[in-house]
């Protein structure tokens, strides 16, 4: 890799370094999981850095496959936490950190490629199109895991939750 390459990548790495942390921490709800991924992601971006014509669109699918790939893992099922809080009950009084824990609760329990395809979908404000790109899928694929996602996080979460899902089936 010449100078000016490894140049443009470290300008890469440096301003798109913390929207990915974002949408691999959307993915695996760990803060230090979320910083591996995106070591694993950018270490395979500099390694194809000279072929790669969309760096952030190769970057995301990589921590899109490799989160899948760690959460099919029986290791990632249960990790243990120091506190837990009881079901149902508002942390501080507060019902909207209760319904944004609810939430995180509920996008927790989707299997990952439903999770991966809300997150990219609706979290990064990915189209149908870059959302299949980077989960190397059909846009049929896509619109299927979100549209089941979706439905669960319905079914999940209660009546009195104020998470909106309008119509088509977009959070708002």
């Amino acid at each position: 890799m010449t100078p000016s390459q490894r140049a443009a990548f470290a300008d890469f790495a440096t301003a798109r370094g913390a929207a990915l942390h974002r949408a691999a921490y959307l993915m695996v709800g760990d803060a230090h999981l979320a910083e591996d991924l995106v070591q694993e992601a950018l270490s395979r971006v500099y390694a194809a850095w000279p072929r790669v014509r969309e760096p952030e669109a190769y970057a995301r699918r990589a921590i899109t496959t490799t989160a899948i790939s760690w959460m099919r893992r029986k290791a990632w099922a249960e990790r243990p936490v120091d506190l837990v809080a009881e079901p149902g009950t508002a942390v501080d009084g507060s019902t909207e950190v209760a319904s944004r824990l609810d939430l995180w609760s509920a996008l927790g329990a989707l299997p990952p490629r439903q999770r991966a395809a809300v997150v990219l979908r609706y979290f990064e404000d990915l189209t149908e199109a870059q959302t299949a790109q980077a989960m190397g899928c059909s846009v049929g694929t896509v619109k299927s895991q979100v549209s089941a996602a979706i439905a669960k996080l319905r079914d999940s979460l209660t009546t009195d939750t104020p998470l909106a899902i309008d119509s088509v089936g977009e959070f708002s």
